[in-house]
């Protein structure tokens, strides 16, 4: 008996051993998983587009470009982290800031070209490590910490306070939404882009409410027109619809006041994943005429010429501007 008992914990201790191996294991995938990056370096030069502006501003602006972090006591943000013109050092002048507001399961830390290749347009372009921004909070916190740095840093006063931006992706589309609707500082945004935001009945049951009728500022909404951004339900109240069916672009659309400018559009052939890649062009454009008054890049939007209306890569297009 005194065999077995013995045989029997030989074998438990072995299982425990193989267990804790296995545990350590997935801890250290985790971590490497946590780091991958979800972008190369020269993402953007795989982007085709005929239609000038687009393909203009899917590439590389002419700033040189530096990056800094700051680690934050708040344990979802953990590091906010900073892109912005290398002039900036040196000069005295101010300069527009974009937040960007990561998508699920997601943080800046996984794509860094995508803040250094829109902060070359003359940004300061800022991220974080959440990877669930919903609710819009940590981006408000961001925020907050961003306009408030000490006279002796680098970026002290170099912020441009009356043109800043935000940006979202998904779930951090509804996080946008949130942070411009939801907080106080809200109040500091002056344009919002969204790509694929999830409409709003799937928002409201993850617990990412926002109400888009509070929009007072230039929207620019984005989805892309595959299946996993829209299904073709028939009624996107009682069924998954995709994470931004055609319909609730339309419905957010018609609750914005027609004084502010918008505009609804959808990445032809795009999947859900494929939106961050598929809209830059556009959204750096955006961000270019809404925080710097750039008429060329306004181009893309502005008239019944605006060549977002002829572009072959964009469909479903209604703007009143």
């Amino acid at each position: 008996m005194k065999r077995v008992i013995k045989t029997l914990g030989r074998i438990v201790g072995i299982l425990l051993i193989v267990i804790a191996v296995i545990l350590v294991l997935l801890i250290i995938k985790g971590k490497i998983d946590e780091r991958r990056p979800y972008l190369t370096d020269n993402y953007y030069e795989d982007f085709i587009s005929e239609s000038s502006l687009e393909m203009k501003y899917s590439q590389r602006g002419g700033f040189e470009t530096e990056y800094a972090e700051f680690d934050s006591d708040n344990k979802n943000i953990k590091t906010i982290r900073v892109w912005y013109p290398k002039e900036l050092e040196s000069t005295s002048k101010t300069y527009p800031m974009i937040i960007i507001v990561n998508a699920s399961g997601t943080r800046a830390l996984n794509y860094k070209p995508y803040f250094d290749r829109l902060a070359s347009w003359g940004f300061i372009v800022v991220g974080n490590d959440d990877p669930q921004t919903g609710t819009g909070e940590t981006a408000s916190q961001t925020l907050d910490f961003m306009l408030s740095f000490k006279s002796d840093h680098v970026l002290s006063g170099r912020i441009d306070r009356e043109n800043i931006g935000i940006v979202g992706y998904s779930q951090g589309g509804a996080g946008a939404l949130a942070a411009v609707t939801e907080y106080d500082n809200g109040a500091a945004y002056k344009t919002i882009f969204t790509g694929s935001a999830a409409y709003p009945v799937l928002s409201n049951n993850m617990g990412w409410k926002y109400d888009v009728a509070k929009i007072s500022i230039p929207y620019f909404m984005t989805a892309g027109t595959g299946a996993s951004d829209d299904a073709g339900v028939e009624d996107v109240s009682r069924e998954f619809a995709g994470v931004a069916p055609l319909a609730s672009l339309i419905e957010n659309y018609n609750s914005i006041s027609g004084d502010q400018m918008k505009i609804r559009a959808r990445a032809v052939g795009a999947e859900h994943e494929e939106m961050l890649a598929r809209t830059d062009g556009y959204m750096t454009a955006w961000m270019l005429y809404q925080l710097y008054s750039d008429q060329e890049a306004g181009q893309a939007f502005i008239g019944e010429d605006a060549e977002i209306l002829s572009n072959a890569n964009w469909q479903d297009i209604e703007k009143n501007q």
